[in-house]
C-alpha cells in the first residue's frame, strides 16, 4: 500500500487519458486500444512514484480485468449465435419478412419499440441488439432509413428494458447497493424514464416519417433479391428467436440459453440451408461470408447485411475491454476513483447538487473505468450515507445509478457496452450516441427531479430512526469482525 494520490496528479491521468482517446478517435487511427494501455502505463507510473508496489498494481488490474469475464464470455457466446444464425437463414428471414412487414414511414418508432418489449422481457440489452437489433439494422438500409438512427433506436430500447426488467442484472445490482427493494426501485424509475421514452418516440416518429419520404426503392428491391437468391426463407425459421427468448422467459442462463440458440442455428444452416459440416466450425470461429458482394450503399453491401459474426469477430471488443480494465483497475486499487468522487461530493451542498453530483459521478466513472458495473458501485458505495443522512429514502439513490450508469454506458465509444453495440450493429458509437435519445434525456430528467424534489421521497422519522439503528449495528459488526481477524 502507498500514500495517497494528490488530486492534482489523478486529474493528470484523466487528462493524459482523456486527451489520447479523443486524439485517436478523432485525429488518428480511430481505436481506443493503444490510448487505454499508455493510460493504464502512466496512471501505473504515477502510482509507483507515490509508493505503490507494482504487484499490488498488478492484482489490481488483474481483478479488474475479472470482473468482465462473465461479459466477455456473452460476448463470444453471442458472435457465435449471430454467425450461425446470419448462416442458417435466421437473421436473414427476419430481415426479408421485415422489409415486407415494416412500414418505412414508422421503422424507428417501430425498431425502438420492439427492442424495448424483447429487453423489458429478457432482461439483456446484448441479446436484444445481437439478434433483433441486427436484424433492424439490415432492414433499415433495405428501407433507405440512416443505419446511425436505426441504432440509436435500437440501443434505446434494448437499454429501456436493461433499465426497467426485473430479470436485468443492473437492475438487481442498483437496489442491492443503495439498499433499496427490487420493485420500489423498478416502480420509482417509472417517473424518471417516462418523460424520455414518450419524448423520444415523439421524435422517432417524426425522424422516421422524414426518413422513409427520402427512401431508396432500388436498395430494397436488391436486398429483397439477393436474400432470396442466396438462402432458404421460411417463415418456420423465425422458431430459434422465440425458443430463445422462451428460454430466457423461463429462466434459463444466458450462456446456456445462447447455446441452445447457437445449435438451434447450426441445425438451420445443415438441415435447410445444406451447409456441409465441413464448413461448421470455420463459420463459428470466423463468422459467416456471403457470396453476394452487391454494394447498397456507399459503406454497405449485400455481405456486409447478411454475412459476419463469429467467435473471432468479438476478439476486438474483449481486447480493448482488457485494456480499459487495466486502467480502471489502477484507478479503483489506488484509491484514485475515491478522490475523483469525494472532489464531486464536495460541491453537492443542496438535494438538487446532490442528485446532478450522482448523475455527474456515474457519467464519469462509466468514462473513466469503461464499466458499468463499477459505474453503479462507486458512486452507490460513496453516496449511500450522503442520501441517509438527508432522510432520502434508498431508492432515490438507487434510481439516480440506473438513470445514468446504465443508460450513457452504450454512449461511450471505449466503454465495454459501447463497443458490444458498435459490434454488434456495425455502426460506431460516435455515429448513433446522438439518437440515442431516451438515454441523454433520462439523466436529465433525474437532475430537474432532484431539483425541483419531484418524486423526491423522504424517510420518516420512525424510517431514520431504523435506518441510524441499523447503521450503528453495522459498523459494530464490523469492529467485530476486524478485532477477530485481528485475534483481539
Amino acid at each position: 500500500m502507498g500514500r495517497k494520490i494528490p488530486g492534482w496528479q489523478v486529474a493528470m491521468c484523466l487528462i493524459v487519458c482523456i486527451g489520447l482517446l479523443a486524439y485517436s478517435i478523432f485525429k488518428g487511427y480511430g481505436e481506443g486500444h493503444m490510448p487505454l494501455l499508455i493510460a493504464a502505463a502512466f496512471s501505473a507510473v504515477v502510482a509507483m512514484c507515490n509508493g505503490w508496489k507494482w504487484a499490488y498494481l498488478e492484482k489490481g488490474m488483474v481483478d479488474s480485468v475479472g470482473r468482465t469475464m462473465g461479459a466477455c464470455l456473452i460476448l463470444l457466446m453471442v458472435g457465435i449465435l449471430v454467425a450461425t444464425w446470419k448462416a442458417g437463414g435466421i437473421i436473414p428471414t427476419m430481415i426479408y419478412y421485415g422489409l415486407r412487414i415494416l412500414n418505412p414511414h414508422y421503422f424507428l418508432v417501430t425498431a425502438a419499440l420492439l427492442c424495448s418489449i424483447v429487453s423489458l422481457v429478457i432482461g439483456s440489452s446484448y441479446t436484444t441488439a445481437g439478434t433483433i437489433g441486427v436484424a433492424l439494422i439490415g432492414i433499415s438500409l433495405g428501407l433507405g432509413i440512416n443505419p446511425a438512427m436505426t441504432a440509436g433506436a435500437v440501443v434505446s430500447g434494448s437499454y429501456f428494458g436493461d433499465k426497467m426488467s426485473p430479470m436485468s442484472d443492473t437492475t438487481n445490482l442498483a437496489p442491492a447497493v443503495s439498499g433499496a427493494g427490487l420493485f420500489e426501485h423498478v416502480r420509482h424509475m417509472v417517473y424518471t424514464v417516462t418523460p424520455g421514452y414518450i419524448i423520444m418516440l415523439v421524435i422517432l416518429f417524426f425522424t422516421g416519417r422524414s426518413e422513409a419520404s427520402m427512401g431508396n426503392v432500388e436498395i430494397t428491391e436488391t436486398l429483397y433479391k439477393a436474400i432470396q437468391d442466396e438462402f432458404v426463407i421460411s417463415p418456420l425459421l423465425m422458431l430459434p428467436v422465440v425458443l430463445l427468448l422462451a428460454a430466457i422467459v423461463l429462466k434459463i442462463p444466458a450462456l446456456p440459453a445462447m447455446f441452445m440458440g447457437s445449435v438451434m442455428g447450426l441445425f438451420c444452416m445443415g438441415v435447410v440451408q445444406k451447409i456441409p459440416f465441413s464448413d461448421w466450425f470455420s463459420i463459428m470461429h470466423y463468422g459467416y461470408e456471403s457470396a453476394s458482394d452487391i454494394p447498397l450503399t456507399d459503406s454497405y453491401t449485400v455481405a456486409s447485411i447478411v454475412g459476419g459474426g463469429g467467435f473471432d469477430g468479438m476478439l476486438w471488443t474483449i481486447s480493448i475491454c482488457f485494456v480499459s480494465m487495466c486502467f480502471a483497475g489502477t484507478l479503483e486499487c489506488t484509491g484514485m476513483l475515491s478522490t475523483i468522487s469525494g472532489a464531486i461530493l464536495k460541491r453537492a451542498k443542496s438535494r438538487g447538487g446532490l442528485v446532478a453530483a450522482t448523475i455527474v459521478t456515474c457519467f464519469a466513472m462509466n468514462c473513466c473505468t469503461g464499466d458499468q458495473y463499477l459505474s453503479i458501485i462507486i458512486p452507490g458505495r460513496l453516496y449511500k450515507k450522503e442520501f441517509e443522512d438527508r432522510k432520502l429514502k434508498a431508492k432515490n439513490l438507487s434510481r439516480c445509478l440506473e438513470d445514468c450508469a446504465t443508460l450513457t454506458s452504450p454512449l461511450i465509444p471505449w466503454n465495454v457496452c459501447g463497443l458490444t453495440m458498435t459490434g454488434f450493429l456495425g455502426v460506431p458509437t460516435i455515429m448513433y450516441f446522438k439518437y440515442c435519445y431516451l438515454n441523454l434525456i433520462t439523466p436529465i430528467v433525474s437532475i430537474i427531479y432532484g431539483y425541483t424534489g419531484f418524486t423526491m421521497e423522504e424517510m420518516s422519522d420512525e424510517e431514520y430512526k431504523a435506518m441510524l439503528e441499523a447503521r450503528l449495528r453495522e459498523q459494530e459488526d464490523e469492529r467485530r469482525a476486524v478485532a477477530e481477524s485481528l485475534g483481539v
